[in-house]
């Protein structure tokens, strides 16, 4: 799901086995990271981890980021909590398609809007469809931590929040050059409070609950939150991304047989299978 690691040092061959097929993938080690985690590549691509092991659904529970126990479950095959989920089909793309800007192994969704609290904002469902050049592209990903926003989306969302709590938004703060809705912490149950809950609209009205109140806000230093999305045009992307800061404490689940991404409300800190 999330990007592969730019350098390769070495590959290494796993087999995985069941009662029925025997199966061996070859899994690569990073090296350029300093960070002690590693990524798990689950999209459409030849080399994924899904792909090799043909694997066609897979879901998990993203935990708090805050708590005792910040463990979360993931499922190879079916998941017995499927039956209160609900369904968005995934955008497919023609591999003969050329379009610069599009991911073709991602998983697109069919965003429409998004919602705060009653107020459905003004946003075009346009920019949160590929235009021809693959420009508008929504894509889910557990690999990035927070969600990214084209321009236009991002513009409205920070208009919102200027509404609801500019004046308790930190002046002159920016995290990493994407984000600046921005708060101290001391605040941040009082801007919870005031900002209420967030919804991503989907097709066919589907709509899904992202955060509520103070969850809405991720901590990205000591002391300072900040609503998890940025700008993806500081990304020198032109697509949109939902991160995994906007999947907590929901099942998401990948239906690749039926071409759909399930979501499900759970509790997922200390899950057990």
């Amino acid at each position: 799901m999330g990007p592969w690691p730019r350098v390769i040092s070495s590959l290494k061959k796993f087999t995985f086995s069941n009662s029925l097929t025997t199966r061996s993938l070859l899994l690569g080690c990073a090296t350029a990271s300093t960070q002690n985690r590693g990524m798990l590549g689950m999209n459409t691509g030849r080399l994924s981890f899904i792909s090799q092991a043909k694997i066609s659904k897979f879901s998990y529970c993203v935990p708090d980021r805050t708590g005792s126990d910040l463990t979360g479950l993931f499922y190879l095959g079916d998941n017995p909590n499927s039956a209160k989920f609900k369904y968005v089909n995934m955008l497919t793309f023609p591999k003969s398609r050329l379009s610069p800007n599009l991911d073709k192994s991602a998983y697109t969704l069919p965003m429409k809007g998004i919602r705060i609290g009653n107020n459905k904002l003004n946003i075009s469902p346009a920019v949160f469809k590929p235009d021809p050049s693959g420009a508008g592209q929504t894509m889910i990903d557990s690999g990035s931590d927070l969600t990214y926003l084209v321009d236009e989306a991002y513009s409205k969302v920070r208009e919102e929040m200027v509404r609801l709590v500019g004046p308790m938004m930190k002046k002159g703060y920016e995290y990493a050059a994407v984000a600046d809705m921005c708060f101290d912490g001391a605040v941040a149950a009082a801007v919870g409070r005031r900002i209420g809950d967030m919804w991503f609209q989907f097709e066919n009205g589907v709509e899904i609950l992202v955060g509520k109140g103070e969850g809405l806000l991720t901590e990205v230093e000591e002391g300072v939150k900040c609503v998890g999305i940025g700008r993806s045009d500081r990304l020198v992307t032109e697509s949109n991304i939902i991160g995994n800061v906007h999947q907590q404490n929901m099942w998401v689940e990948y239906d690749l047989s039926n071409k759909r991404v399930g979501f499900g409300v759970a509790k997922c800190s200390g899950l057990k299978a």
